[in-house]
């Protein structure tokens, strides 16, 4: 399947110059020639959703690719409307996380009954109890320890306001997703700060632990150095949380500075920010999306003492920009998706931000392999967020990347080396921020209209069907 140019007509580019800008992914601490844009650049904010004509296509094992559902979220309480954020789903539920945007209030958690993917059903809201912050990330496992046994959810917390109390990671027992109970809370200390928390993270099982892996973007910065960005803590006690490690870049990087900045091997300027993280699992191996330091691949089988193993790096025109990874063929596959919202930085190769993918059977010497870039994210050079790609997720051979303006996109990695876009879902003014796939359907949330419910039918023709 050709990957689609001519997706957006041209009243819709027209008003790239013009609109609204509808905020995407934050990250704290990073200034302007840091976080992919400068005063030099062609650069315009665009539409909160960009494209006119929905796009919906597909072939192999997508050919018959249909939106079944499409749930707005309840406004707030005041009647105000709430921006939507990450997806993810665990055991027939789907959980949505909110943005700062939309009503300007603390939105929590929505949690959806995906029984019938064509009707999922808003049965529980939580973390909606904390003025001044926002809940992008959740993740939930099934955990068994001396502490615990059910299903845990950690939630970021992030300040925007004044109001914030108090910024990091919320946990709650959804082994009743209907009747979510917080558990404990474990803190950063920047709530009284300008941003602060974190911002994405992972819960991972080692044996008969529970471990948080927390990415706080921009911690060190903001307060001072009293915590870095990456952070391991241990949640086997769920309402006792005890930190084990921080991460320290210059223990990789001698010349790290002080604002988590350093100047690699090609001379250019760069930015660490550690944006995300996943494990594999095992829970043996954590990757951090670092930005410019590219994706650091650490061995925690001891979480007290983690040991570094490699990371990712950029040739020199690359923007750095490692948001977000995913693991596929076992662990010996890595694939970085980098977020840069500008496709004209200077001194820098033009688009938006692409996917980049690594051998990594040798883990202290990753290899890249191939990269996957729609087309227009190679080709439109205005916008935000824009044509960039956001978040990768994995199930057997198949690569779902949600991409804002460009949809959700659909690509076969039998053969990493070629990776070929099988599917294209880009609905009416599309500004999609995290893709699930689960059981037989696949999850996409839209900062703007809310959750979509993607599934493939045995024609084409009905697109309610279960099949």
């Amino acid at each position: 399947m050709k990957k689609k140019l001519k997706v957006y007509s041209m009243a819709a580019l027209a008003s790239l110059m013009f609109a609204t800008p509808a905020l995407a992914c934050d990250i704290d601490g990073l200034g302007k020639s840091d976080y992919e844009y400068d005063e030099n650049a062609s650069y315009r904010y665009g539409d909160e959703g960009m494209n006119e004509i929905p796009v919906m296509e597909g072939s192999k094992n997508f050919k018959f690719l249909n939106e079944s559902a499409a749930v707005p979220l309840q406004t707030s309480d005041a009647g105000l409307p709430v921006t939507g954020a990450d997806v993810y789903a665990h055991k027939g539920y789907a959980y949505m996380g909110t943005h700062r945007l939309g009503s300007g209030s603390n939105e929590g958690v929505r949690v959806f009954d995906m029984k019938d993917p064509s009707n999922p059903v808003e049965v529980a809201k939580f973390g909606d109890d904390m003025p001044g912050t926002w809940q992008e990330k959740i993740i939930v496992k099934s955990v068994n320890t001396p502490h615990f046994k059910g299903d845990l959810a950690v939630v970021s917390v992030q300040r925007f306001s004044g109001a914030a109390e108090k910024v990091g990671t919320a946990i709650y027992d959804v082994t009743d997703p209907t009747n979510p109970v917080e558990l404990g809370f474990w803190e950063t200390p920047e709530a009284h700060l300008n941003g602060g928390g974190t911002h994405e993270l992972y819960l991972t099982t080692q044996g008969n632990r529970a471990l948080l892996l927390a990415a706080n973007s921009g911690s060190y910065r903001r307060s001072g150095g009293a915590i870095h960005d990456f952070v391991i803590v241990d949640v086997s006690n769920p309402s006792e949380p005890e930190e084990l490690y921080q991460f320290d870049p210059k223990s990789v990087l001698p010349n790290v500075d002080n604002n988590y900045r350093f100047v690699d091997e090609h001379g250019q300027t760069r930015s660490i920010s550690v944006h995300s993280v996943i494990a594999d699992t095992t829970g043996k191996y954590a990757y951090l999306s670092a930005w410019d330091m590219g994706t650091v691949i650490l061995d925690i089988s001891d979480p007290e003492n983690p040991e570094y193993v490699g990371r990712t790096s950029y040739e020199k025109e690359v923007q750095g920009a490692a948001h977000s990874a995913a693991l596929a063929k076992g662990g010996n596959v890595l694939i970085e998706t980098r977020e840069v919202f500008n496709p004209t930085r200077h001194g820098y190769e033009q688009g938006f931000g692409y996917v980049r993918i690594y051998d990594i059977k040798d883990k202290s010497n990753p290899k890249l392999i191939s990269t996957f870039q729609t087309d227009n994210s190679a080709n439109m050079i205005q916008a935000y967020p824009g044509f960039t790609v956001h978040d990768p997720k994995v199930q057997g051979n198949t690569l779902f990347l949600s991409h804002y303006f460009d949809g959700v996109r659909i690509v076969d990695i039998t053969d990493p080396s070629k990776p070929e876009e099988i599917g294209a879902y880009v609905p009416e003014k599309s500004n999609i921020w995290g893709v699930f796939a689960h059981r037989n359907y696949i999850l996409a949330s839209d900062m703007e209209s809310g959750l979509k419910v993607l599934q493939r039918t045995g024609n084409g023709n009905n697109g309610n069907s279960k099949k």
